[in-house]
Order: C-alpha cells, then structure tokens, then sequence
C-alpha cells in the first residue's frame, strides 16, 4: 500500500488500467455461453482432430514463450551494461547461431509431421461418404445432392453419423468454406475443384461463413449446416427431390405470373418455366429457415424488404431491382411461401 501512495497520480491510473484489463481477460477466459461459431467446441471427429493439433501446437509454443522470455531476462540482467563493463555481445558465434537456427527448425519440422498426415487423411473420400457439390457464387452458396438430384441453397441437410465429402467450386472469385464446429476451412478457387470432408456427430444447426474477403457482402456470405438423423435426412432428401406445387388462385397465383416474367431467368422453380442457374433454386424456398447467404430470416417482412429493394438491405447483392409495386411484392411474396 505504500508503495500505491507513493505513485503519481498518473502512476496509479495507468497500473487500475492494468489490473482492470487483466481482470477482464481472465473473466472473458472464464465465460462457458459460447458462440455458435466457436472451434474450440468441436462436434465431429475432423473438427477433434485440428483440435487436437490446435492443442499441441498451442502448448509447445507456450513452452517456447516461457523458455525464450525467461533466458530474454536472465540475458538483459546479467549481461547488462554496469559501470566500467560494456554489455556482452553475442555476434559473431557462430554455435550460438547455429543452435538458434537448428532447434526452431527442429520444433517445425516436429510439428509438420502430425499436420500433413491430418491433411492427408482429412482429404480422402471415406467409404460409405454421401457427395455434395458446393458451389460458391457471391454472395451465397449453392449445394448439390448428385446422387438424388437435389440442389437447394445457404442450407446443407446432412445426415448424422455419415461422412461428408464435399467438392467445392466457384463461379467469380475466391471464396473460403467454414463450419468452425464440424471442420476446418478450405479455399474455393475458381476453375479448380478443392475437397474436404466432416462429420456431424448429434442432429442440430451448425452455423458457418465465407472466411475469404470476397466483395461487398463478404460479412453476409453466411451458410448453416443442419444435421439429421438419417431415416429424418432420408425424408427431407426425398421431398426435395419432389417439383413445386403450381399456385392456382389468389395472390400466389398472381405471384406465379410475376414471377415468370421477371425471374425466370436467374432462378430454378422445379416443375415451371423457371429453368435459370444465376440465382438459387427456389423449388422448395419455404422450407427454408433463412435466405440470401442464410443473412434474414425466412418471414414475410424480411421478403417484402428483399423484394423490393435488395441491394438496399444486402450492399453488393447482384439481383436486381425491377421496380414491382406494393401490390406486386405481396402477391410475389405470397407465391414464394407456397414453395414448400
């Protein structure tokens, strides 16, 4: 106490400072209500695995930062500068620098080891593994059931248990795919087809992004991954696979014009005229918990906005706007929540 009296009043606000932000640090190390985007939380055995490697390299380099700061003092202390003896130089020693050089190098080579195999292994198609195609396109991204012919958007259903090897491609620019509990992060690089693989261990929602700075809406380029049980994956597999109801009255039927004049040419609605591959497929859009990169909510209000006025609530968004009236954003609206 003393000692505190003793200090300048600068003195003694930049050491509260001090003890304030430590104390905060540890409190935020202590905080267990985690994000839905947490990696430290692994829920697979390919997002253990990193972990894993995560956990080692995190410890040797504690290690390293304890050994090095401790031999930095002991140098600074006693090899410092005292009256009638200058501060001892160490240039020149060559063993010195040579084992400076080695044992980093050593530690380096030590890690690399475990790292590439993990890569190696996390690459190969397991058997038994269920294919998707994921298609990166800005900003949202598109995802392709080859085996059962279902292409849907922002949402991958995945069944539990059951290996996911993915292929990823991209139409514009580089892209980055990531779901922080389920696995690591791949690049999508146009013109080249990367691969990566995963697996949900419990049913639930899964959130994830694009890690590589991308455009405008880089931020907004969210997706989910949301696991099953497999007869529940079976099911949803197979009303996906089915084409869309035709509206036959009222607004949604007036939509369903709307539409095919309007965005027939960017979107698929399987079982209509609507055939194009710009934008996402919308056959089964209402079952859907979110939409445009899995950035909004999937509700009626969050429509009319994106509707009317896309880039206005998604900078950067390439649909256009054609300018429909209140009444034609309703009825258009209406039709999209048809497609179950």
């Amino acid at each position: 106490m003393e000692l505190f009296r003793g200090l300048k009043a600068r003195g003694r606000r930049f050491l509260l400072g001090v003890l304030a932000a430590s104390f905060a640090l540890f409190g935020s190390a202590c905080e267990t209500n985690v994000g839905p985007q947490d990696f430290l939380t692994p829920e697979g055995p390919v997002a253990r695995r990193a972990d894993g490697l995560w956990d080692v390299t995190f410890a040797i380099a504690v290690v390293i930062f304890v050994v090095v700061e401790a031999v930095l003092v002991f140098t600074l202390v006693k090899f410092r500068r005292r009256p009638g003896r200058e501060a001892a130089q160490f240039h020149g020693n060559t063993k010195l620098e040579v084992i400076l050089t080695l044992i980093p190098t050593l530690i380096l080579a030590g890690l690399a080891v475990p790292t590439v195999k993990a890569i190696a292994d996390l690459s190969k198609k397991s058997e038994g593994a269920l294919d998707v195609t994921v298609t990166a396109k800005q900003f949202w991204w598109e995802y392709k059931y080859p085996d059962a012919g279902v292409v849907t958007a922002n949402e991958m259903h995945v069944p539990t248990r059951t290996p996911i090897f993915l292929s990823l491609e991209s139409t514009d620019v580089i892209h980055s795919f990531w779901i922080p509990d389920l696995t690591g992060t791949q690049d999508v690089i146009p013109g080249r087809t990367n691969n990566m693989q995963f697996i949900a261990d419990e049913p639930g929602t899964y959130w994830g992004q694009c890690k590589e700075y991308c455009g405008l809406s880089h931020a907004n380029m969210r997706l989910r991954v949301i696991a099953h049980e497999p007869a529940e994956f079976e099911r949803w597999l197979q009303d996906q696979s089915q084409p869309a109801a035709n509206a036959t009255s009222g607004a949604a039927a007036e939509g369903q014009q709307i539409f095919l004049q309007t965005c027939v040419n960017c979107h698929a609605v399987q079982g209509t005229e609507a055939k194009g591959t710009i934008g996402p497929d919308l056959t089964h859009f209402a079952s859907r918990e979110t939409f445009a990169g899995a950035t909004f909510a999937n509700t009626t209000e969050n429509l009319r906005k994106w509707v009317d006025h896309p880039a206005a609530i998604k900078p950067g968004a390439p649909m256009p706007d054609y300018g429909l009236s209140a009444q034609e954003i309703d009825a258009v609206v209406a039709y999209l929540q048809t497609l179950e």
